[in-house]
């Protein structure tokens, strides 16, 4: 169940802040397995057209709702950054029902063997999957394809999308790279419950892109790709994108040296690919 591993009121613990005049975060807490926090975020974009793209949505509370208004209000894309970050899609989705759903491979699959176990999860159409096969040929929507490049990371264990918002030079991603420990993602939480444990404490290290960030190569190269070959291929597409920012789901936002500390953490696979 969903509910182990989100906050019970997420109105009293979210962080809501713009990082550009068009980019807004949704930043709360969360912990893999009920146990490990990692923090979690969505982000929301309006594009040039006005319309709003949503990534990797989390809980809709009226402060979320509130930024989105102020933003203009029109959700056109609601985009599943993998086949985890998925759990409010119908929330917002009802929400929004002119909202196009984008996700990858594997996740309407995954949805619908949760739909009993989980009422978060509804029934939804995915409008656009992105697939092994036609990821070269695959768009989104004129709008959207206007501010935005993307690649489907297909060799990742979790199926990632990554996309560039092209107007804020900003990588926007889910699991390909964290930036722990996830200290805005917890900033309203109580001390008491924020401090990390063992396990937090053993997981942030693995997932830190400070110094020469060698854990984070290791769990990248050994653990995330699958399949290294088009995992290699796809990270070396991203590395030419031109970025100055990147938005993780966990773990804070990069603002300083994007661009190297992305080139560090994979540079195993860029020299292999």
């Amino acid at each position: 169940m969903s509910s182990s591993l989100i906050p019970q009121k997420p109105q009293d613990v979210m962080v809501i802040r713009n990082v550009t005049p068009s980019t807004a975060i949704m930043s709360v807490p969360f912990s893999r397995f009920g146990r490990i926090k990692i923090g979690g975020r969505g982000t929301v974009v309006k594009m040039t057209s006005g319309s709003l793209a949503v990534f990797s949505p989390v809980a809709l509370t009226d402060a979320a709702k509130a930024k989105v208004d102020e933003m203009g209000g029109d959700v056109r894309y609601l985009v599943a950054l993998d086949i985890e970050h998925h759990i409010f899609l119908s929330q917002w989705a009802k929400a929004f029902p002119n909202a196009k759903l984008v996700g990858p491979e594997g996740l309407a699959e995954k949805r619908a063997k949760q739909q009993a176990s989980d009422d978060k999860i509804g029934s939804e159409q995915i409008h656009v999957t992105f697939t092994r096969e036609n990821k070269r040929q695959l768009r989104i929507g004129d709008d959207f394809d206007a501010d935005f490049e993307y690649e489907y990371v297909d060799g990742h264990a979790n199926r990632e999308l990554v996309f560039l918002h092209r107007p804020d030079a900003t990588l926007i991603q889910a699991d390909l790279l964290f930036n722990l420990p996830p200290r805005e993602q917890y900033s309203r939480v109580p001390e008491a419950d924020a401090k990390p444990g063992v396990a937090d404490g053993m997981f942030q290290c693995m997932q830190s892109v400070e110094g020469d960030a060698k854990w984070v190569r290791r769990f990248n190269w050994y653990m995330a790709a699958k399949d290294r070959d088009s995992f290699n291929q796809s990270v070396g597409r991203i590395a030419g994108w031109e970025f100055t920012r990147i938005i993780p789901c966990h773990g804070d936002v990069v603002e300083r040296d994007a661009k190297g500390i992305f080139d560090k953490a994979f540079k195993w696979h860029l020299e292999a690919k």
